[in-house]
């Protein structure tokens, strides 16, 4: 398995202080320490282990250190902000560790633009050096980009002339989405290897300021004092986050309240979801007293750590069936006392971590099918999970229901802004929204004819049926299958995030698999080598 699992004290790459209700996040990176072997992390170059440290800090300082209202990214090295992603680490994977490389970054940069919306903790980008591709993308999901004043340090975003890929981690769409940057000024940004500095990248929107070299801490730090002054206090001390940690038997991990088993013969991997046991906390104040052993946080947290071990650890699985088991009510009440604590800041951050835990489940690159037996437990966030799924089973019982909870109406978007109820009744949005308002608990019959399953099944026919689907699913191209999953799941409008993790990293995953970037003679490839790439230069 892969240990995802990092904390400041073991940091090689990130070190992150806290001053009051600022903190100072610099990337430092050890080019000893990479990933696996086989390549040097030069000049704060980044690789799946930086970004998992990164991933860690922001966690921390949302659940730990809920005093910071600003963290300030920067740079310890003089020479470099950051070089964006180890060319050499790409060049040399898999092409499905590239594609689910990009995907994690950019989760990690969302969960900071998600900080920045629900958790008061805002982000100043302090661009020291040079800074290139994942670098400024990394710049692009703060808040604020200050640039240094001098006559080397410059954004830039060089993959397209020098790589022949796509900034693989929202690169293109903050550019134009967040910073809104036009689009014939975008263009030649994109295409300028050597990027832009100064006074023009400010009057361009690149960045928000630029500061010669002698006032550029300074003035970066007052405008940190400054912004946290206008956000307002939540606590003073957090929760400690301890490691999660599964019992790993060949295949299968078992955490306390997941566990995953993946079949490698079948392609499939059975995925079950316990509910709450036990008293639960009611408020915040229990919530702290609680720690990270919360059901409604501990719980959430396994189910990420298990969707990340599918991801890179276990590429040639296709299907994902997915079982809930616990008791429904109690579910629901552990949501309804949530909702009702939001203000404090604790049962918000728990509600922010379901909510980001069930979009990684909504973006897996993995057919996903929900059985509904009577031993499920379809209720709350465990109800969300399975509409989430590309087809849901549901067995003909009178031990079955279906208890909508208060999660439903709002408190657990996916990527582009719509609740899972409005995404499924796109051509009903009365209907959706009427579920999510009233909140009913529905039996297997009732639940088919308000369109909550696919199949409604008999029991005697239950489970050959099952078993003819999941053999069928497992059967097909798993590229038709991505493709069309990737289609179907995410209806209505896009925004920034969906663009990104729908057009960006689709077409991103089709340029990774060209020989114009990863041929013989690609970009990619002929990286710092004395020969230039050749193009096959044909349009598609």
């Amino acid at each position: 398995m892969i240990d995802f699992n990092r904390n400041p004290a073991s940091y090689h790459h990130w070190q992150l202080e806290i001053d009051g209700d600022v903190a100072q996040l610099r990337m430092n990176v050890d080019p000893e320490h990479p990933y696996r072997p086989g390549y040097e992390l030069k000049l704060n170059s980044y690789d799946l282990g930086v970004d998992m440290e990164l991933a860690d800090a922001i966690q921390r300082l949302r659940f730990e250190h809920p005093s910071v209202k600003v963290v300030v990214v920067g740079s310890a090295q003089e020479r470099a902000f950051c070089a964006g992603a180890n060319i050499w680490m790409l060049a040399d994977s898999t092409h499905p560790f590239k594609v689910n490389f990009c995907k994690y970054t950019n989760e990690t940069r969302l969960s900071l633009e998600d900080a920045s919306r629900n958790s008061g903790l805002k982000s100043i980008c302090a661009v020291n050096a040079a800074c290139a591709g994942g670098g400024y993308e990394l710049a692009l999901a703060c808040d604020e980009i200050h640039l240094v004043d001098d006559s080397n340090s410059a954004v830039s975003l060089p993959e397209v002339p020098l790589l022949g890929v796509l900034p693989g981690t929202g690169g293109l769409t903050r550019l134009v989405d967040k910073r809104k940057v036009r689009r014939d000024r975008a263009d030649v940004f994109c295409t300028m290897a050597e990027g832009m500095r100064g006074k023009k990248a400010v009057a361009w929107g690149l960045v928000d300021a630029t500061w010669k070299k002698s006032q550029f801490a300074e003035r970066v730090q007052a405008r940190a004092k400054e912004l946290a002054a206008t956000l307002p206090n939540k606590a003073q001390k957090g929760i400690a986050l301890l490691p999660i940690r599964p019992k790993v038997d060949g295949t299968s991990y078992t955490y306390t309240h997941v566990k995953l088993e993946v079949e490698p013969g079948s392609r499939k991997a059975v995925l079950t979801v316990q509910g709450p046991r036990g008293p639960q906390p009611k408020n915040g104040a229990d919530y702290e007293q609680a720690g990270c052993s919360a059901w409604a946080l501990q719980c959430y947290r396994e189910l990420d750590d298990a969707l990340l071990q599918l991801r890179f650890g276990h590429e040639e699985v296709g299907l994902v069936v997915l079982h809930t088991r616990g008791d429904r009510a109690a579910i629901v009440q552990v949501e309804k006392d949530l909702v009702q604590n939001r203000s404090h800041w604790l049962c918000n951050e728990i509600l922010l971590q379901m909510a980001r835990t069930l979009r990684r489940w909504d973006l897996m690159a993995r057919s996903m099918y929900a059985l509904v037996d009577d031993a499920a437990c379809c209720a709350g966030a465990f109800f969300e999970m399975t509409i989430g799924c590309d087809r849901v089973y549901m067995l003909d019982s009178d031990q079955v229901s279906v208890a909508i909870g208060p999660l439903s109406d709002g408190a657990l978007p996916m990527s582009h802004g719509l609740t899972r109820l409005q995404n499924r009744f796109l051509a009903q949005p009365a209907h959706g929204s009427k579920l999510a308002k009233e909140q009913p608990t529905l039996s297997a019959l009732e639940a088919d004819e308000q369109g909550l399953c696919t199949y409604l099944l008999d029991p005697v026919d239950w489970t050959d049926d099952v078993r003819i689907a999941l053999e069928e699913r497992a059967s097909l191209s798993p590229d038709a299958l991505t493709g069309m999953e990737a289609s179907l799941r995410f209806g209505g409008a896009e925004n920034c995030d969906s663009k990104i993790f729908g057009r960006l990293s689709a077409w991103q995953n089709w340029i990774f698999t060209r020989p114009n970037a990863t041929g013989d003679e690609g970009a990619l490839t002929r990286y710092g080598a004395p020969e230039s790439a050749k193009f096959d230069w044909r349009r598609t």
